[in-house]
């Protein structure tokens, strides 16, 4: 089975969110495998005048899926019945959470790769993709999409209520090229073909 080019600690390093803190938690997760592919995901979104950034790691170790995910917040959040006239608070400190789970490959029940290719009609096989979504479940959770139902009728104005798709997931992932780079979805196609051939490999 093929093994990453790039190294765990290099990939996380690349990440920049809290490297020495991921790469220690991970490695303690490994409990002495060796790391053979994984995909370093750092995810930023504005919430008002806030910025929140959480990084999701998987890590694929011989015959186990190591996850971890950390986010960080300030740490008033973790004390909300602090009284009021507990007296003045210094500078906001901030504190991190990360949470791992060590998943056997035979335990995972859907792998999901979607792919999103620019000019279609182009198509080479040596060209980038545009992103790629990656869906894992293995503990039979799952996620509704919603939209508008309509029956066919482009002039019907009547509300026929919603429908939608259930999306197997214990974790969802969307890499984009524009954002993260065309590195970053090549790492997430090789580690989606070697956790493939690990389940295959290790079901036997």
């Amino acid at each position: 089975m093929g093994t990453s080019t790039v190294s765990l600690k290099e990939a996380i390093d690349r990440g920049g969110f809290y490297p020495t803190l991921v790469h220690h938690t991970v490695t303690e997760a490994l409990d002495g495998r060796p790391p053979e592919q994984q995909i370093v995901h750092v995810d930023t979104h504005f919430d008002f005048e806030e910025v929140h950034r959480h990084i999701t790691v998987l890590v694929l170790a011989e015959d186990v899926m190591v996850v971890a995910h950390l986010d960080d917040h300030d740490a008033e959040e973790d004390r909300p019945f602090q009284h009021e006239d507990s007296g003045p608070s210094g500078p906001s400190e901030v504190v991190a959470r990360i949470s791992t789970e060590v998943v056997p490959v035979v335990r995972l029940r859907s792998l999901i790769l979607s792919e999103v290719h620019r000019r279609p009609d182009e198509f080479r096989p040596d060209r980038g993709l545009a992103e790629v979504s990656l869906n894992i479940n293995w503990t039979g959770s799952a996620r509704f999409d919603a939209m508008p139902a309509d029956c066919g009728n482009p002039e019907c104005v009547a509300d026929h209520g919603e429908t939608g798709t259930v999306v197997p997931e214990d974790v969802s992932l969307r890499i984009a090229a524009t954002a993260e780079g065309d590195t970053a979805v090549d790492e997430a196609r090789s580690f989606v073909r070697a956790l493939r051939r690990a389940t295959v490999k290790y079901s036997r």
